[in-house]
């Protein structure tokens, strides 16, 4: 089979380290020589990798998505060398492996050979603004979530104030249900002040 890149990278990310396979041409015309060495997940044992991976003019490094772990190998990488992220489930269906090679050695071997197709991974600014709607979209669900909570509390404790108010976080709620959050039981204090009504809720005619 063909060789794509004689200078090939694999990398099997861990959450602690990754085991990375350095295949580099031998002495032989034709032959190529595999070291599998492990490397820690901080940023400045990847920098010191990627130092390492330049120095040898590696043409390719593959890596699989495994949950969030690639993340900061990919991004710290992927301005300084030709970095491509793979499906770990299409790397271990293509035929040909033998049993006692590692998951970082098949991976540079796939490379090699130019087998494996990228997973797409949007830019830096795309996955920046992907991040913030995803951080929004969460902030939002959650906040329902905890309006939901208030109101099953309220009704528990016996007071109907999503009854009388169109919404449990608006001001007139807050002032109604500040006097019972102080725990002054006087009849007058648990009332909201004449000079702030709570705003009735009204059905729309």
């Amino acid at each position: 089979m063909d060789i794509v890149h004689e200078r090939a990278a694999g990398l099997d990310i861990s959450k602690r380290d990754a085991k990375v396979c350095l295949r580099l041409p031998g002495q032989r015309a034709g032959t190529f020589t595999s070291t599998v060495t492990t490397c820690g997940a901080t940023t400045g044992q990847i920098l010191a990798l990627r130092d390492v991976l330049e120095r040898e003019h590696v043409t390719t490094v593959v890596m699989e998505a495994t949950s969030d772990y690639w993340k900061p190998f990919f991004y710290l990488m992927e301005d300084a060398l030709p970095v491509i992220l793979v499906n770990a489930k299409a790397a271990r269906n293509i035929p040909g492996r033998k049993t006692d090679v590692s998951d970082a050695a098949w991976l540079a071997q796939l490379g090699a050979h130019g087998l494996l197709r990228p997973s797409f991974v949007p830019p830096e600014p795309i996955r920046e603004l992907r991040d913030l709607t995803r951080a929004r979209s969460i902030a939002t669900r959650d906040r329902t979530r905890e309006i939901q909570r208030l109101e099953k509390f309220l009704e528990g404790s016996g007071i109907k104030l999503s009854s009388v108010v169109s919404d449990l976080t608006g001001v007139s709620s807050r002032r109604c249900s500040k006097p019972s959050s102080t725990g002054n039981g006087t009849r007058r204090s648990s009332q909201a002040s004449p000079r702030e009504p709570c705003a009735p809720k009204f059905p729309s005619s």
